[in-house]
């Protein structure tokens, strides 16, 4: 489940047609300029918002009031008359809406300007909520859509309650210490055991390695690295300066140590990936500096270490279906999930708006799915979603892995000791692979194969069941009840056991999705009538669910491979006091299915959900959109990006994460609000046994906002840090301490220890370590205190650059060192060791001088 959005009954609307044409008007498109704004947050006194589209006609010929439509994309939804009364917007399908001129809409002449004012049926909060990649089409040529010159998003200064600050963020940045450099522990995550000791190895290229024959691809992964730090080729001369790589059968899986004097560097493990891990923690207890620039020498510290993972599952989700990411970004975050010792990467390859890996069996899959467009049939390519706009050349909507590729992502994580989960989204959101394979259905009728075009349909074409899903999909959910639907999943399993086999890499489950089926589906396919009358089993649509996973559970036990799924696919259905519920089904305990838990939303009486299904026994991943959900919005402000429908969560909320109590922490709800304590009353705590079940915790980026790989690592970094801290280390003192004004204690210290480190070690390592990050550097907090501007930072030792002339700041503006006097508009800006700069806090003081 990604978001909450309530569905509106959507009515067919006749509209007049307006200028119909016989042939495309030749005014040029690119002439005209939009913007979106908010009107008013809240009109007429209600939760709702004005918002605004404005056309700029900027070229010479005038554009005509009508036989044209404006598509958009947008997650929220619209009152379908237009404010303005000039046009009405009205929903296609999934996120796609038109605007329609009426025969109000006056004609826009070079130069001119007209506005479309429309209501969303929800205030804006940050400018996610804008609409997205606006495109035009003419009546007359309905199957061409065409880009506008420009399209702007114009700020906005928002006053609704819980808007974050530049003063409350210098209030919560107040709680930070500054701890010098040489007193921060040097390895993160926090190891198990970790002692620090006077003195320096140094490795030249003069230094010798010495390793166990059962640790040669990390060596080779170890001296490939550390020759680019060095700027030069190892020799190996050295007799008495060793780096040794030693086998000890006594210690776990993915345990090492790491022992290192003024004479030697010794990393002791079982195996490869305890090996591996020892030399992650060796990349990050040296300095930032190698990474910068290549050194002749590089001090190691004398450290002892002993250390060994929390939880064997450390994973994060990449969504790349709604907005796909390229190869090489991909590899860029699994380079650094290893670095932090992440060790499972589950891959979203398919969803309704997007198919993204190459099935050679199936070509349609990528053929069709894999491209977005304008169409309002999907018989050729998907639809525009999430701003993608008309046409293939954007990289967001259209693209995949093929076949090469993919090969190459899993052996690149396999050489890391991350495991590769794909993601075969069924039943719901499956437009991508239905619309695939209807037009392979097409393809092989028009060719008489009526058998083969049969052999993996995925809808019963005379279905007439009325559904809406939660993203407004009326048309995206497998019919399970459908023979072909299993060929279509055997097929696809197939070729990827292929696929990883080929790689060398493990495929020990693959993941079926399960979540956001709707109601109503299914009802009136004549397949499922078929089924039910056949099989005394099938009493209603809900009972399809377990005939579905049953299936492919078998599926996949004849390949040794196990099944994965969001939490729904692991509930059933059932009453309680006459009222609808959901419990651990029992038909698949035993089966040794994964089940990914994402639904805690505090409030929205699920918040324990997680832990009923590992008490009842599922092997239970904690994804807990409360702390653990990548894409939401840091906090409350306008220009933070992002979703909010589960919560407002910075890296506070990875960090202060207590995966066998997440109650403890829980402060505020999905709206900033303070936590009213009672809650969780009557909510089922985790038991003994429910602990054995939690085998991992999984950060996940949903990618509807997610365009560019910029925004990819703005989104995940540097949170993934956080979340590496919560899977890896031991719970902390403040997790367990019961005094809360001692724990609150406790937290605030190792908080800022944290804080020191990334803002001292780690960031200053991720803007240059593998050709850098993007990660989010944070806006500064200010305050004014007798007529002076303090500011601070969540990160010490980032630099915090100021202007008092209203330019923004940038790497050569002055850096704050005292608090500033001055008057009028101020703006501070936050730098990484790079010189790239974060949001802007901008504050006015309009007090006159003392005279």
């Amino acid at each position: 489940m990604r978001r909450f959005f309530s569905l509106l009954l959507f009515v067919a609307v006749n509209i007049k047609a307006v200028a119909v044409m016989a042939d495309a008007p030749t005014f040029d498109i690119k002439d005209l300029h939009l913007s979106w704004e908010v009107i008013d947050n809240n009109y007429q006194n209600k939760h709702e918002a004005l918002t605004s589209l404005t056309i700029t006609n900027k070229g010479k010929q005038t554009l005509p009031a009508g036989g044209w439509k404006i598509y958009f994309n947008s997650s929220r939804n619209f009152i379908a008359d237009a404010v303005s009364g000039n046009a009405k917007v009205l929903q296609v399908n999934g996120d796609l809406y038109s605007i329609t001129p009426n025969d109000k809409f006056k004609e826009i002449k070079p130069g001119e300007s007209l506005r479309i004012d429309y209501l969303c049926e929800d205030i804006v909060v940050n400018f996610t909520d804008a609409i997205e990649g606006p495109y035009f089409v003419w009546d007359a040529e309905p199957t061409k859509g065409y880009w506008p010159g420009d399209f702007t998003i114009k700020p906005f200064n928002p006053t609704y309650q819980g808007l974050i600050t530049p003063e409350i963020l210098y209030n919560q940045n107040k709680i930070i210490r500054d701890i010098p450099a040489s007193q921060l522990q040097k390895i993160i995550p926090t190891p198990v055991s970790y002692t620090e000791n006077a003195g320096n190895f140094v490795i030249t290229n003069a230094v010798s390695i010495i390793s166990d024959p059962l640790f040669a691809k990390e060596k080779a992964y170890f001296i490939t690295g550390i020759e680019k730090l060095l700027g030069s080729k190892l020799k190996g001369t050295s007799t008495n300066k060793k780096i040794i790589f030693k086998k000890d059968d006594t210690l776990g899986a993915e345990a090492y140590t790491l022992n290192v004097t003024p004479n030697d560097m010794t990393i002791t493990a079982s195996t490869p990936a305890g090996l591996f891990y020892g030399i992650q923690s060796f990349k990050t207890s040296i300095s930032a500096t190698p990474w910068m620039k290549a050194q002749a020498s590089i001090p190691v510290p004398c450290i002892n270490v002993k250390d060994e993972p929390r939880f064997p599952y450390r994973a994060v989700m990449l969504d790349v279906a709604r907005n796909f990411q390229s190869k090489q970004q991909v590899l860029k975050l699994i380079n650094l999930m290893a670095v932090y010792k992440l060790n499972n990467l589950h891959l979203h390859l398919t969803d309704d708006e997007g198919w993204r890996i190459e099935i050679p069996s199936l070509p349609e899959l990528t053929a069709i799915g894999s491209k977005r467009g304008h169409t309002l049939d999907s018989k050729a390519f998907l639809p525009a979603s999430h701003g993608s706009g008309p046409d293939f050349e954007n990289k967001a909507g259209t693209g995949f892995y093929t076949k090469a590729d993919y090969i190459e992502i899993l052996k690149y994580a396999t050489e890391r000791h991350v495991t590769v989960m794909p993601e075969i989204e069924t039943p719901g959101h499956a437009r991508a692979s239905i619309k695939a394979m209807d037009a392979r259905y097409a393809r092989l009728l028009a060719a008489g194969d009526k058998a083969g075009a049969e052999r993996n349909l995925l809808r019963d074409m005379n279905d007439k069941s009325d559904y809406r899903s939660v993203q407004y999909w009326n048309d995206n959910v497998i019919d399970v009840s459908m023979p072909s639907t299993y060929n279509y999943i055997e097929t696809v399993v197939g070729d990827l056991v292929n696929i990883y086999k080929e790689a060398g890499a493990p495929l020990p489950a693959i993941h079926f999705g399960g979540d956001e089926v709707p109601a109503h589906v299914w009802e009136q396919s004549p397949a499922y009538l078929a089924l039910k009358a056949s099989n005394p089993d099938i009493q209603n649509t809900g009972d399809l669910w377990y005939y579905f996973y049953g299936r492919v559970n078998d599926i996949l036990k004849k390949r040794n491979i196990r099944l994965a799924g969001w939490e729904e696919m692991a509930l059933r259905k059932t009453l309680v006091d006459g009222q609808n519920t959901y419990v651990p089904n029992p038909q698949f305990l035993g089966e040794k299915m994964q089940v990914d838990v994402w639904n805690n939303v505090l409030g929205d009486g699920q918040e324990d959900l997680a832990y009923k299904l590992a008490n009842g026994g599922y092997k239970t991943v904690l994804t807990c959109v409360t702390n653990l959900y990548f894409d939401m919005a840091n906090y409350k402000s306008y220009d933070e990006p992002g979703y909010y429908w589960g919560a407002f969560l910075g890296i506070d909320k990875f960090f202060s994460f207590i995966p066998y109590d997440y109650f403890k922490n829980a402060d505020v709800d999905k709206n900033g609000r303070p936590v009213n304590r009672n809650l969780f009353v009557g909510k089922q705590r985790l038991t003994d046994y429910g602990k054995t079940n939690i085998i991992g915790l999984q950060g996940a980026l949903w990618a509807e906002t997610v365009k560019t790989p910029e925004r990819m690592d703005y989104m995940i970094f540097p949170k993934l840090i956080g979340l590496a801290e919560r899977a890896w280390a031991k719970d902390p003192s403040w997790a367990t301490e019961r005094d809360t004004t001692k724990a609150r204690e406790l937290y605030n210290a190792d908080w800022s220890k944290f804080l020191n480190i990334l803002g001292k070690r780690e960031l200053p390592r991720l803007a240059y370590y593998n050709g850098g990050y993007n990660f989010r550097i944070p806006k500064p907090g200010v305050i004014l205190e007798d007529g002076k501007y303090k500011s601070n930072i969540q990160f010490p030792g980032m630099v915090i650059r100021y202007t008092t002339n209203g330019k923004e700041p940038d790497a050569n503006s002055p850096v704050y060192e005292k608090p500033i006097p001055a008057n009028g508009i101020i703006k501070f800006r936050a730098f990484d060791a790079k010189g790239r700069g974060g949001n802007v806090a901008e504050v006015q003081n309009k007090q006159e001088p003392a005279l």
